[in-house]
């Protein structure tokens, strides 16, 4: 018998604690830590980050869970009572993300903040959340993919306790939690290293985020045995991946070669204020 990761952390009252929830939490924690780090940087409020996230984090959670509901319906309306049991999975990642977006909009025009400059600050650290969050998924035993072999596994170096972990319904499987957790973590440190550059315009890390993010994501899915489909066995993902990425990049050169009244996104080095 292969020793595998135990979904449960541990018990609280009777109640079971999922390492799922913990990993999540955290990378939320440690994102709204960053995020407010930078905004501070950039001439932002403190109270800006902790705010937009009170708004922000139960709608996304709705649009996640809406978001999968929607494109796999037959199955919920067969069992509508299971539409609230999210303790059983089935929460989309562009679900929240595009909740969370619309929410970021509405927060930045009340508020008179520039949704640009807010998406930039918060998009790398959205991107690390996303990296951690997908240790969830190995812990939950889902978001995996393929058959494969253990020799196939070890040749990728990784430790015995993931290639244990993906022995799954009778065979091992591809870990495509892992190879979109280590995409997600490198385009952080890409975008960090991106933000520095003072020729850098508002709204390009938020774009370097949605092509980097949707190229990665729109292969890896293609990989994976869980995702939700349309009509004519099209992914939904991958879809809305491929759109993205198109989206991303015209908007990009939109922004950078047409406009011209794009602010920079910079900060004068001996102040560090924003340069408005």
């Amino acid at each position: 018998m292969l020793a595998q990761v135990n979904r449960v952390a541990f018990e609280l009252f009777g109640l079971q604690i999922y390492w799922y929830a913990i990993i999540i939490v955290s990378g939320i924690a440690i994102a709204l830590w960053l995020s407010t780090r930078e905004a501070l940087r950039v001439g932002l409020k403190e109270d800006d980050m902790s705010n937009f996230l009170l708004w922000a984090l139960p709608i996304a959670i709705i649009g996640a869970r809406l978001y999968y509901v929607l494109f796999d319906l037959p199955m919920y309306l067969a069992d509508p009572i299971q539409i609230f049991n999210t303790r059983s999975g089935g929460l989309a990642i562009y679900g929240g993300l595009i909740a969370a977006v619309i929410v970021l909009i509405v927060y930045t025009r009340h508020h008179f903040i520039d949704p640009w400059l807010f998406l930039d600050v918060v998009a790398p650290s959205v991107m690390l959340a996303q990296a951690m969050g997908r240790w969830g998924n190995f812990t939950n035993h889902e978001a995996y993919g393929g058959e494969t072999t253990r020799q196939f596994l070890e040749s990728l170096h990784l430790p015995q306790f993931i290639i244990n972990n993906m022995y799954i319904d009778g065979a091992f499987r591809q870990p495509t939690f892992f190879y979109e957790s280590m995409w997600s973590l490198l385009g952080f440190l890409i975008l960090l290293f991106i933000r520095k550059n003072v020729h850098i315009k508002r709204g390009e890390i938020f774009l370097g985020y949605v092509t980097w993010y949707s190229f990665g994501r729109f292969f890896i899915e293609g990989m994976r045995t869980d995702s939700l489909y349309l009509f004519g066995g099209i992914r939904v993902s991958q879809l809305l991946s491929l759109i993205l990425f198109v989206g991303g990049l015209a908007l990009f050169y939109y922004r950078r070669k047409i406009r011209k009244d794009v602010k920079l996104y910079a900060r004068d080095q001996g102040t560090n204020q924003a340069l408005i």
